[in-house]
């Protein structure tokens, strides 16, 4: 089958960076469903693993986390898919990746694609869906009141892929005034359209760009991007007793600023659970589904920012290449292998 990887850890600019393979088709274990790829989203870990992992001697790494497609094989322990369902999930970081032409998957991290979407509009979703819901429900618990504070959520990067699905989810499931952050034009009518009630200046101090709204000190904070940077801002601006949850991977955290104002912190990473084979880890396959409900009800849209075309080694370098720069919008996409 045909794929894409990596030998060795190079910088995205290296033509050697990713590169094309071609590999055995893998065979499904018991909780598995064997995919036919067809579409494939990308995302900052694919990005953070390709720089980090060297692959084992002689051996190559096949990225990815988001894809969609079609179930051709299911192991003898899955009751809930059938040969020929069109499926989408964000896949196990611990396994070989996504940007495959046939991959295996555990079938309790699977969700029905939404039937009003297509390959690609569905493939952007998943890892960066799942995200944003374990963050805003499981870790931010935002049904719960903060004491004082206004009803009002705050997302730092609301134009990347996370920070997209969450505006959404946010808007559509809890009565919270939603604050994004985006720094240019582009990014802040993105924000808007997907349903941010107020969009401020990532690049101007927060604490002022969030005052200067009226609406009191947010007691939740959902930061996406630049944690580090930003943290002296977020602990002026939260209200006391609240909740701040975050995604990214700071190279430290000063946690000792929370402690006056009594702020919980809250990690979120979405693979924990299948790397872990927690005891609820089909929670991610319901959760998927009630995305692809919310999708077909026109209540949640695509979070597709841009399509590079065909799953191949020169497309996804591109894609690495925009993710790197910080200045991606949406999702980055890619569809098939070509003929």
């Amino acid at each position: 089958m045909r794929a894409v990887g990596y030998r060795k850890s190079l910088p995205i600019t290296d033509a050697e960076a990713l590169i094309d393979l071609d590999l055995p088709q893998p065979e499904p274990g018991p909780h598995d469903l064997l995919v036919k790829v067809e579409a494939i989203s990308v995302n900052p870990v694919d990005t953070k693993v390709r720089r980090r992992a060297e692959p084992e001697a002689g051996g190559a790494k096949i990225l990815g986390w988001d894809a969609a497609g079609s179930v051709i094989a299911i192991g003898p322990e899955v009751t809930e898919f059938a040969v020929g369902e069109a499926v989408f999930y964000a896949g196990d970081i611990t396994r070989a990746g996504t940007n495959a032409e046939y991959h295996c998957v555990d079938s309790r991290i699977v969700g029905r694609k939404p039937q009003s979407l297509d390959w690609a509009q569905s493939a952007a979703l998943p890892l960066t869906a799942i995200t944003a819901w374990e963050t805003l429900f499981d870790r931010l618990d935002v049904a719960k009141p903060i004491p004082g504070a206004p009803p009002a959520l705050l997302i730092v990067g609301g134009a990347g892929g996370v920070g997209s699905i969450a505006i959404q989810l946010a808007r559509q499931l809890t009565d919270l005034t939603v604050i994004a952050t985006a720094s240019r034009p582009e990014t802040a009518q993105w924000c808007r359209d997907l349903g941010a009630h107020h969009v401020v200046d990532h690049a101007k101090p927060l604490s002022t760009e969030v005052a200067a709204l009226g609406i009191g000190a947010p007691g939740l904070v959902f930061s996406t991007t630049n944690t580090d940077l930003h943290l002296p801002e977020i602990v002026a601006l939260i209200a006391p007793q609240g909740r701040l949850a975050l995604i990214d991977d700071p190279a430290s955290l000063d946690v000792s600023l929370l402690k006056r104002k009594s702020l919980s912190l809250h990690w979120e990473l979405m693979f924990t659970r299948s790397m872990f084979g927690t005891a609820d880890i089909a929670e991610q396959g319901r959760l998927l589904n009630e995305v692809s409900r919310l999708v077909d009800a026109r209540r949640l849209r695509t979070t597709l920012g841009e399509h590079y075309g065909q799953i191949d080694a020169r497309n996804l370098q591109r894609a690495h290449a925009l993710i790197e720069s910080g200045r991606a919008k949406g999702k980055i996409v890619l569809e098939g292998f070509g003929a």
